[in-house]
């Protein structure tokens, strides 16, 4: 990869290269797929931002110094580029004066897995980090898909705002609620929607965040290096302490991920509609919304269209099945309601992985979702059988 040019800023990098076109659902693409209906230069820069998307990155584009993953495909792959996996990261903390510590000083909470090398073309052998010995909390995090993300990052926080209010007005006991973040991009506090926590904001700040924290990539929205373990003096070894993305990677990233078209949807079978139907009854739906809507969009087919992602993208108390670390307004015990949309390609379940089968995802939800954990436990063979031609409709 040569150095990066300076970006253009974020609306001139994608708005304006945006024209009329017609609006179109989110479902009649493969897996991988732009989303249908864009213009021949919207799916230039979706062209574009794929392939700095699979790039692999080297010592010489600012690699490491520690660094999980040298390209975004590396982990998001299956089933297709843009996709999920199985792929881990690891996260640790503690818990000082009653809060949540990340542990900072030692390099937390995300671990960097990976140190450039000698081999690498580096001046210095980085080593992988580990978790510390003060680390409490040790919490794993699957790699999750990104498909139809630009359809989330399209609806306006107030609706999320929206949707909290009137989960908790069914008081039910399920009602998610926001988690107020900082946005660097815009240095205010808005709605998250992306991560386990819905602890990022946008689709442009996840790809800043995702360039240093998982590739070591310094840019304007993150321009500090991550110390190993937190042993800053290591970094006089880095042999690109200059800015590595002058801005254009990060917006590629953003191009690439805001036009990446939903998955498509299984065949529709008799058992599929009535397993919706079980979906709705065990009250899987209370949280796993079927449908949201997109506000005004630039790019014509994200604007003002319906979409199917069966989430809230709101934060939830899943009691004991939460992760112990907590992110912005996330306590430990919330996790983002995962959207359910492209679930048949999916081989590992819940944020860590653990579950090996839909049946033992669902029976391991708690908290919020002991309610419908416990109505699904109680179905009948044929009722089971049902919901699961739906989810594996999904």
């Amino acid at each position: 990869m040569q150095t990066r040019k300076a970006a253009l800023p974020l609306f001139l990098a994608v708005a304006v290269f945006m024209t009329a076109t017609a609006a179109i659902s989110d479902q009649p693409v493969a897996f991988g797929d732009p989303i249908a209906g864009l213009t021949a230069q919207q799916q230039e820069l979706f062209a574009d931002g794929k392939a700095d998307f699979a790039e692999v990155e080297s010592v010489a584009d600012g690699l490491g110094p520690v660094f999980n993953g040298r390209s975004c495909a590396e982990c998001h792959s299956v089933p297709a580029v843009g996709g999920g996996s199985e792929r881990t990261v690891t996260r640790f903390g503690t818990t000082t004066n009653g809060q949540f510590d990340p542990l900072a000083q030692f390099g937390g909470s995300l671990i960097q897995d990976h140190g450039i090398k000698r081999a690498d073309g580096s001046t210095h052998d980085f080593d992988a980090e580990s978790v510390p010995a003060p680390a409490t909390i040790v919490a794993h995090r699957r790699t999750p898909p990104l498909f139809g993300l630009g359809f989330v990052d399209a609806v306006p926080d107030s609706d999320f705002v929206v949707l909290a209010a009137q989960e908790a007005q069914r008081g039910d006991g399920t009602a998610g609620r926001v988690n107020m973040v900082f946005n660097p991009a815009t240095g205010t506090t808005t709605v998250g929607k992306f991560g386990w926590k819905s602890q990022v904001p946008s689709l442009f700040v996840f790809s800043g965040d995702a360039y240093l924290n998982e590739m070591g990539i310094t840019n304007p929205m993150f321009p500090n290096e991550n110390c190993p373990n937190g042993d800053c003096k290591q970094l006089k070894w880095n042999p690109r302490p200059d800015l590595n993305d002058l801005g254009d990677g990060v917006a590629a990233f953003n191009n690439y991920m805001t036009m990446l078209g939903a998955p498509p949807r299984g065949a529709i079978t008799a058992d599929v509609t009535a397993g919706e139907q079980v979906f709705e009854q065990v009250g899987c739906a209370s949280c796993h919304a079927a449908m949201l809507h997109t506000g005004h969009s630039d790019i014509a087919a994200l604007d003002n269209v319906p979409f199917h992602p069966y989430s809230d993208f709101l934060i939830h108390d899943m009691g004991p099945l939460g992760d112990g670390i907590a992110m912005a307004q996330a306590t430990g015990r919330e996790v983002r309601t995962a959207p359910l949309w492209g679930l048949r390609t999916i081989t590992r379940f819940l944020h860590d992985g653990r579950a090996a089968t839909l049946d033992a995802a669902i029976l391991a939800h708690d908290g919020q979702g002991r309610a419908a954990r416990d109505a699904f436990a109680a179905l009948d063979a044929g009722a089971r059988a049902k919901l699961m031609a739906f989810l594996n409709s999904l």
